[in-house]
C-alpha cells in the first residue's frame, strides 16, 4: 500500500507550482492516479493529534527543559476562493486591514536550534445575523486566545519540556498570562504602547499607572513593576530598532521571570522570530496557499500536509546543515539541469 502522506509531502517540497492531483499523478508517470489523490485528501482526517504522532520521536530527540514554545498566527491569502467557514475575512495586523483568506494559528517548539510544529488550529468563522442591523456576518465560536490556551494545555499533557512561552501583542491578555504562570511556566510577550504600567507596588495600590510608551527606557533596559489588570510583578523591557530607512522602531516586552535582566529577555525573545521563518517556509516551500482544493476538509488536510512538508525540511536541515530555502534551491537547480538535458536530447532527436 502506498504511503500517500509521504508522497504528497514530497510532492509539495519538490513541486514549484500549484499543488494539484493532476500534477502529482504526472510526476509519478501515472503510477498514482488523480482520483487516488483526491480520495486521500477528502477521506483523511488530519489534525494536531495526527501531527503529534508524526513528530513526537523527533521532539524527544531534541527536547530540553529550557526550550521555548512560540505562538503566532498567519493568514493564507485566498482572495479568489469561494467564501466558507474557514475562507473568510480576517484582520491582518501586518497590513492594517481585513483580508480574505485562511487564518492559521500555530504552536512551534524551539529547542537546540531546531523548530518543530507541535500544534495548529484553523480558525472557523460561522455565518450569523446581527439582531440590530439584521446584517449577516461571520464570527468564531472560540477566540484565538482560548485556542492558544487549549493548545498550551495539550503541550503540557504531552509532557513536552519547556520553560518560556513567547507571544506577540495579540496574545498579551491577562487570562493567558495567568494560565501560563499558574502552570509553572514563564512568558515573554510583546505589549502595545498604550497599555498602563506602575513602576512600584505602592503606585499600583494608589492607581498611579502610566502608559508604557511614556516610560523613558533605553534599548534592552528593564524595569520591574505591574501591568494594569495583571496582579503579579513583571519585568518590562524595551527594544529599540533602527529600520532600513533610518526610522526607529520600538517593541515593549513583558516577562514573568523577574530574575532575568533586559539583555536576557531580549535574547530569549529573539527566538520568536523562528515562527516567522516557519510561516515564510510554509508559504514559499510547502505550497500552503497553492492548493486548488474546494471543500473545508480537503483544505484543512492540505494545510496539515504543508505543515508536515516543512517538518520534513527541518529534519533535512538537521541532516544536511542547509536551511529550508537552500534545500529547495538545491532541488530546483537539479530539476532545471534535468529539464535542460532533456531539451538538448529532444533538439538532437
Amino acid at each position: 500500500m502506498k504511503d500517500y502522506l509521504d508522497l504528497y509531502t514530497d510532492y509539495l517540497i519538490s513541486n514549484n507550482g500549484l499543488a494539484t492531483a493532476t500534477g502529482l499523478s504526472a510526476m509519478t508517470d501515472g503510477d498514482v492516479s488523480h482520483d487516488q489523490i483526491t480520495r486521500f485528501l477528502s477521506k483523511g482526517d488530519f489534525n494536531s493529534k495526527t501531527l503529534w504522532k508524526k513528530i513526537k520521536p523527533t521532539v524527544r530527540q531534541i527536547e530540553s527543559s529550557n526550550a521555548c514554545i512560540i505562538f503566532d498566527d498567519t493568514i493564507v491569502d485566498k482572495k479568489w476562493t469561494d467564501e466558507s467557514d474557514i475562507v473568510c475575512w480576517h484582520y491582518d495586523h501586518t497590513k492594517g486591514q481585513n483580508v480574505k483568506g485562511v487564518n492559521l494559528l500555530n504552536m512551534i517548539y524551539y529547542s537546540n536550534d531546531v523548530s518543530i510544529p507541535i500544534g495548529f488550529e484553523v480558525i472557523h468563522k460561522y455565518a450569523c445575523c446581527d439582531i440590530k442591523s439584521k446584517k449577516e456576518h461571520r464570527r468564531a465560536n472560540i477566540t484565538k486566545n482560548e485556542l492558544m490556551r487549549n493548545m498550551f494545555q495539550v503541550a503540557l499533557n504531552n509532557h513536552i519540556p519547556f520553560r518560556y512561552v513567547l507571544m506577540d501583542t495579540w496574545f498579551a491578555a491577562k487570562e493567558n498570562f495567568e494560565y501560563i504562570v499558574k502552570r509553572k511556566k514563564e512568558f515573554i510577550s510583546g505589549v502595545k504602547s498604550n497599555r498602563y504600567f506602575a513602576t512600584s507596588l505602592e503606585d499600583k495600590h494608589q492607581g498611579k499607572f502610566q502608559r508604557v510608551d511614556a516610560l523613558e527606557l533605553g534599548d534592552k533596559e528593564a524595569v520591574h513593576g505591574y501591568l494594569k489588570g495583571y496582579d503579579k510583578e513583571v519585568l518590562l523591557v524595551r527594544r529599540i530598532f533602527t529600520n532600513k530607512d533610518g526610522s526607529t522602531g520600538i517593541l515593549n516586552l513583558v516577562c514573568s521571570d523577574t530574575s532575568l535582566d533586559g539583555d536576557s529577555v531580549a535574547t530569549i525573545y529573539e527566538k520568536r522570530w523562528k515562527v516567522e521563518e516557519y510561516h515564510k517556509s510554509l508559504k514559499s516551500n510547502a505550497a500552503l496557499g497553492k492548493s486548488p482544493t474546494k471543500t473545508i476538509k480537503t483544505q484543512i488536510n492540505h494545510i496539515f500536509l504543508s505543515i508536515m512538508a516543512v517538518f520534513k525540511l527541518e529534519c533535512l536541515k538537521i541532516k544536511h546543515h542547509l536551511n529550508h530555502f537552500a534545500l529547495r534551491t538545491k532541488l530546483l537547480i537539479r530539476a532545471n539541469q534535468i529539464a535542460f538535458a532533456e531539451l538538448q536530447r529532444l533538439k538532437g532527436a
